[in-house]
């Protein structure tokens, strides 16, 4: 199929990464609905909320009603915070799970009927972290979430290849989005944390929206149409580089 008979759903595309991938499929040709609680002007885009079966169900029907079609779904929506595991309010876990491993599930379980009515098949690509695998203080929430999302992504593989649908993850490792970007900004020497944090890359530099959206759209596009299953990690070669003491390295 060429990349303008497909429509894709991406969820939380209105800012940062969210916002990369949908400019990025659009690029591709890709009819583009971004799904968010906050609206975009970049792309046509619905409210949606990821954590409420209802809202996402009435998504997919919109797209389908509008386009007539529903090739690819991003789930890229999710939040983050930090709590040691010790002082965790069971809000806020609930919180976590609904919004960065259910809702994934919820529009894959929904998407799924559409997708499979697709001649090319259809793609889900989820968006996971390399917290999925390795954790940071006080990000056992989001670890735990990320790690549900990796293994959701083989599930779901498994579960809905027979219906010619694929589904893949990536697992991003410090990329420049604005949460990052105030954490650094909050740092006394801000230089020295840019500095800092691009020795820890093999590659030299931490990553941009851009490295992880041209992943993704390949992953949703015929180009890796044997390719599923799979959690890729676009984080320059960060976490393949064990760690030294600073005297050492």
């Amino acid at each position: 199929m060429s990349w303008s008979e497909k429509v894709a759903l991406v969820t939380g595309g209105a800012q940062s990464i969210g916002a990369a991938i949908a400019d990025g499929l659009a690029a591709a040709g890709a009819t583009v609905v971004v799904g968010d609680l906050n609206p975009t002007d970049a792309h046509e885009s619905l409210t949606l909320d990821v954590s409420d079966e209802a809202s996402v169900e009435a998504a997919v029907a919109q797209v389908v009603d509008t386009h007539g079609r529903l090739d690819i779904v991003v789930n890229n929506a999710g939040i983050m915070f930090e709590e040691s595991v010790a002082d965790h309010d069971r809000a806020t876990w609930d919180r976590m799970l609904a919004i960065n491993l259910t809702g994934p599930m919820l529009l894959t379980k929904h998407a799924a009927a559409h997708l499979a009515k697709n001649n090319g098949g259809g793609s889900i690509v989820n968006v996971g972290s390399i917290e999925g695998d390795r954790c940071n203080p006080h990000h056992a929430a989001y670890a735990a979430t990320k790690s549900g999302v990796h293994g959701l992504t083989r599930a779901t593989a498994i579960d809905l290849g027979p219906m010619n649908i694929r589904c893949n993850a990536v697992a991003p490792g410090w990329i420049d989005t604005p949460l990052n970007a105030s954490y650094v900004d909050s740092h006394p020497d801000r230089e020295l944390v840019i500095d800092e944090l691009a020795k820890l890359h093999p590659i030299g530099r931490v990553g941009a929206p851009s490295d992880v959206a041209d992943v993704v759209v390949w992953l949703a596009g015929d180009e890796s149409r044997f390719v599923t299953g799979q959690v890729i990690t676009i984080d320059g070669g960060r976490t393949v580089r064990p760690p030294l003491p600073g005297i050492l390295s």
